[in-house]
């Protein structure tokens, strides 16, 4: 994964330019790893369904989040009210004890502030506006005080104090210590965090979540006076993974959190204050969160994804007697209209699936009450002032949204061009607007299909995913094959429960596959494609401090046990920045070098979750040594996450597979070189009449006839024929940069490989990626029978090899010298083939 990097500047390879990206992530002020996972597992999401309840003090309604706004519900009514109306996304909210104010999170102004509403006015004022991300505001039994977690020291999460009366907040004074661990955490900083703190009944201590001394997960529960720089003491250990968020009932003698102890979804357990024998309290195969004791102490008020989307149920304790508090009925602060939408495909007249994007004149995101909205984890500044926001259509959707004009934006993959239009919505009416979608190519008609090779069902999100909302999802983005790749978030695997190969609810023109992400990210991740038996357990190696260890196996070991199953096998996501073998101050583990010249990388995901010009430099230095590795493409899109790098088949791979769709067939065309990778460029070439993946012979240097086609549906800046690693012609995109033909001849001088690739400096709006980007597979040209080869690069790749031998042998946990031993050979005999390659 990335390390949520800002793109400024990358290089491309020997001669190359370098691409400016301007879009960068979401709430940039936090300094913490892994943007990813917190800014989904953990910050609040504007999810179409009930999030983050709080109890009256009465025991007799529930405040929640809903749409980015806050509502409030009578227990045994169907009516929600409510509360606030903008400007930002609203969410977490906590009512004080005596019942007159709601204190709560509000997502606006690029940080996340603390408001406080006065429900005897409706007004709503800021608490704690200073520029950080504040979440998690809890009272204090007597009202007095409110604690939370900050990222305002450091960008870091801590856990703050601040006295509140009258509406307002006085100083804030951080309670928690700020704390290097010197432990060698992966997806988390080095320095410990605290989260998710919750009140005793006496007001005098908190429990909340924290990762001190422990690598993996974000935390276990800890126990702490509510005083600055009070000690702390663990009370229960547990890998937990952001959604613990533990609450304290008001007997004093129990917790109700969640957990996820040895299962793959999230569940209420109930414990001691003391942390004793946790016990569960709810069952079922989907997550139950967010837990908050009622003031009686005899209901639990949580959210569940059991029905996909978030829901509010209440439980009885004891007794164990559910009821869902369902907001079928609202009451809106503001005058309402409707909004009809039907996406159709121009050239037919036939309602299609389709992308939409519904935004109000204050940059917020609107959707429909029963779709699952989500919001891009980044976006440019000057362009927008939050997150672009869409949801998958059926055809028709409607929405009810306040009187007003509204943008909406329809999208149906890089084969339609995006349609756009304004809308005025008045109150008490419906309006219905047909968006017509324009085909620009049709790809399939050629017997070229397209796939994301990288797509996670579930992965701790806020909804549950299944297979047939991802063909549905597939189906709206006019993608023909979606590899869901079964994966752990460190100890959880959340779809272990499935049988690899082909699921159930694909279709004929639409392949929902169930394989493989072999997750070690010392070596680096990897692809197992079309796994016939089984998923390869523990899926990871290398985790430091569990009986994971060692540094064995090694992906090549992995890669030769999918293989035996028939798996076609590649690199995912590799690079954010070119490695420099010559660098000790920067590690270099990836063992992409070893597999490669063991012949075992199938694939590489060259437009991925990575720098894409990035990858393609190490990509071309690989070809340069007359290896032949095709390109891929893939997302690593997690479908059930609210907030997410682009949506599924946003990266992807078209394959030449003439016949019908057939999952055998594409994968051999995959392994064979026939495709492109793209995010947005659709990309034809032929040299010498031959296609990507061909080989064309020629017994001395001469001409070849060359066709490159360019169809693009946003503008690109570049247009170019890459051969050796080089660029050797440069054609221009078309008037609008989006259309072009070149039908020339070029020379060939030696033995070489050509690719065609298509790419812009900046990020540009609906590719929601970095930048635009798309490259061909190579066509591979042999003059003069000599093979392609370049002592510069495989030096380079010599250089990288020693790195990793020097690193396999510092290693110390190998669980024997047999696994070290076996390391060893692997990379030597990688070496040995990198020098034979060095000589021409």
């Amino acid at each position: 994964m990335l390390l949520g990097a800002i793109w400024t500047a990358v290089a491309c390879g020997p001669g190359s330019s370098a691409a400016h990206a301007q879009r960068e992530p979401v709430l940039t002020q936090i300094r913490e790893p892994h943007s990813y996972y917190y800014r989904e597992m953990y910050l609040p999401q504007a999810t179409s369904g009930p999030n983050g309840a709080a109890w009256s003090p009465d025991g007799r309604e529930l405040v929640y989040a809903m749409q980015g706004t806050l509502w409030r519900q009578r227990l045994g009514s169907d009516e929600a009210r409510q509360l606030t109306d903008g400007p930002g996304y609203d969410a977490e909210p906590d009512w004080s004890p005596d019942g007159r104010w709601i204190a709560y999170a509000s997502y606006v102004n690029d940080a996340v502030e603390l408001r406080l509403l006065d429900l005897s006015t409706g007004e709503s004022a800021a608490l704690l506006a200073n520029g950080a991300v504040n979440l998690e505001p809890r009272w204090s039994p007597d009202g007095a005080r409110l604690a939370f977690v900050s990222t305002s020291f450091e960008g870091r999460w801590h856990v703050f104090l601040a006295p509140v009366r009258d509406g307002s907040m006085g100083t804030p004074v951080r309670i928690t210590e700020d704390r290097e661990s010197g432990l060698p955490r992966y997806y988390y900083s080095t320095r410990d965090q605290y989260l998710s703190p919750a009140w005793s009944p006496d007001g005098r201590e908190l429990v909340l979540v924290s990762n001190r001394g422990h690598v993996w997960g974000s935390g276990s529960l800890w126990r702490m006076r509510a005083d600055s720089g009070a000690p702390m003491r663990e009370i229960h250990d547990e890998e937990t993974t952001w959604r613990a968020r533990p609450d304290w009932a008001r007997d004093g003698r129990r917790l109700v959190f969640a957990s996820y102890a040895g299962r793959q979804w999230h569940q209420l357990y109930l414990m001691t204050s003391e942390g004793e024998n946790p016990l569960q309290l709810t069952y079922g195969e989907f997550d139950a969160s967010s837990p908050r004791w009622s003031p009686d102490g005899r209901r639990i008020a949580y959210i569940s994804n059991e029905t996909g989307n978030t829901s509010l149920w209440v439980v009885e304790v004891p007794g164990g007697a559910r009821n869902r508090v369902q907001p079928t009925r609202r009451e809106y602060l503001r005058p309402q209209g409707r909004l009809r939408i039907e996406t159709i495909d121009a050239a037919t007249g036939r309602a299609v699936r389709a992308r939409l994007s519904v935004t109000g004149p204050d940059g917020r995101g609107w959707a429909p009450d029963d779709a699952w909205r989500h919001a891009d984890d980044g976006f440019d500044r000057r362009e927008r002032r939050f997150e672009y926001t869409y949801f998958h259509a059926a055809g028709r959707s409607e929405l009810s949204l306040p009187a007003g004009e509204f943008t909406v934006e329809a999208t149906r993959g890089p084969e339609y061009a995006a349609a756009r239009s304004t809308v005025a919505i008045a109150a008490g009416s419906t309006r219905v607007l047909r968006m017509r979608l324009r085909r620009i190519d049709d790809l399939a008609a050629r017997g070229w299909w397209s796939a994301d090779l990288h797509v996670h069902l579930n992965y701790g999100g806020n909804y549950r995913s299944d297979p047939a909302r991802l063909r549905a999802m597939a189906e709206a983005e006019d993608l023909h094959l979606v590899e869901n790749l079964i994966v752990n978030k460190e100890g959880r695997v959340p779809e272990i429960g499935r049988a690899v190969g082909r699921d159930p609810a694909s279709t004929r023109t639409t392949l929902i596959v169930n394989d493989q992400e072999y997750h070690t990210s010392y070596w680096g991740h990897s692809g197992l494609l079309g796994l016939r038996s089984h998923v390869i357990l523990p899926g990871y190696a290398a985790y430091t401090h569990t009986a994971a260890a060692s540094l064995y196996p090694t992906n090549l070991a992995v890669f030769e046990q999918a293989r035996a199953q028939g798996a076609v096998t590649g690199y995912v996501h590799p690079f954010d920045e070119p490695p420099d073998p010559a660098d000790d101050r920067t590690p270099l583990t990836n063992e992409l070098p070893v597999d490669v010249a063991h012949g075992r990388v199938d694939y590489m995901e060259i437009v991925g979750f990575s720098d894409h010009l990035s990858t393609a430099s190490v990509w071309y230095r690989l070809l340069n040594c007359g290896f032949r590795i095709p390109t891929g493409a893939g997302t690593d899109a997690m479908t059930n996450f609210a907030s997410l790098r682009g949506p599924v088949g946003m990266n992807r791979v078209y394959v030449k597979a003439p016949g019908p769709l057939s999952h055998a067939a594409f994968l051999a065309g995959l392994k064979a070189g026939r495709s492109f990778a793209t995010n947005g460029p659709l990309l034809t070439l032929t040299l010498g009449g031959r296609g990507p993946g061909d080989e064309i012979g020629m017994n001395a240097p001469g001409r070849l006839r060359l066709r490159a086609v360019l169809r693009s549906f946003v503008p690109v800046d570049h247009f170019e024929l890459v051969s050796n690693g080089e660029v050797v012609a440069s054609f221009g995109p078309g008037a609008d940069g989006q259309a072009a033909v070149v039908d020339t001849t070029i020379a060939v001088e030696r033995s070489g490989w050509y690719t065609l690739r298509a790419w812009s400096d900046h990020g540009t709006h609906p590719v929601l990626d970095i930048y635009p980007f798309a490259t061909t597979s190579p066509v591979y040209v042999t003059v003069g029978g000599r093979p392609v080869r370049s002592r510069a690069d495989a030096e380079w790749f010599i250089a990288w090899l020693d790195r990793l031998d020097r690193a396999a042998r510092a290693h110390r946990e190998w669980n024997d010298e047999a696994e070290r031993n076996e390391v060893l050979r692997e990379i030597a005999e990688a070496r040995a083939e990198f020098v034979r390659r060095a000589t021409p």
